[in-house]
């Protein structure tokens, strides 16, 4: 191994590394905000109940029976909040119609649900663009809807992604491995879904760099490569 090869191992683990680290803060910091949310609501709705239990009590003594009754629903609604999904699963087919600043999040959760089913190259690919999107999300805050900008965005993490899983997924299992016009349906997603991740990084830099009228050309590389290099059953 030259000098050459081994700088370039050496780089690669260090990427590798720091995209494993930022996965696992982007993780631990959803897991903490989940958490905190989940406790408030609990909070919440147990003081509701204590405070509606002694106002009801003032006019009519509760007895043994009420209170137990009151500890019962307590733990009732503690554990509701506590284990049921606060959020509606999100649909592939309703992120078109996501407000833009509220894309990035709704486009990761989606992503999150479709993570098992896809072979592991596709997996990482997805945990990068997960990363990319958090990082899309506060630039698209301050972002006109109206600008073109906006659009091309809009079309790249709102319907050309969503639909490029799902072709894939409507490919059969067995069918997936198996080379057609030269390549297999894993292998058309991963390169789709590697053009993906690198598109929203160079509209994050764009966006950073305030270069929006660049981003308005944008979708024209992937809608060509798609239509080349389309998923087929």
């Amino acid at each position: 191994m030259t000098d050459v090869d081994r700088q370039i191992a050496r780089t690669t683990q260090f990427l590798n590394e720091r995209r494993d680290q930022a996965l696992m803060q982007r993780k631990r910091r959803r897991r903490g905000t989940g958490l905190a949310k989940r406790a408030g609501l609990i909070v919440t709705a147990d003081l509701a109940i204590i405070i509606a239990t002694i106002v009801f009590g003032w006019f009519t003594p509760i007895g043994m029976g009420g209170a137990l009754l009151v500890f019962a629903l307590l733990a009732a609604v503690t554990l509701l909040i506590a284990f049921v999904s606060l959020e509606a699963p999100v649909k592939a087919e309703k992120l078109v119609e996501v407000p833009l600043k509220a894309l990035p999040l709704k486009t990761e959760q989606w992503l999150e649900t479709q993570r098992p089913a896809l072979p592991a190259p596709a997996q990482t690919l997805v945990d990068g663009i997960g990363v990319q999107l958090e990082t899309l999300a506060p630039q698209l805050a301050a972002l006109d809807e109206r600008e073109p900008a906006a659009a091309e965005i809009r079309k790249l993490v709102g319907e050309q992604l969503p639909e490029l899983i799902r072709d894939y997924a409507k490919v059969p299992q067995p069918l997936r491995g198996v080379e057609r016009n030269g390549k297999t349906p894993n292998a058309q997603l991963a390169e789709g879904l590697k053009v993906i991740e690198q598109e929203i990084g160079q509209m994050s830099a764009q966006l950073a760099e305030g270069d929006l009228n660049l981003l308005a050309t944008r979708g024209r590389f992937l809608e060509i490569k798609y239509r080349d290099d389309g998923l087929e059953g």
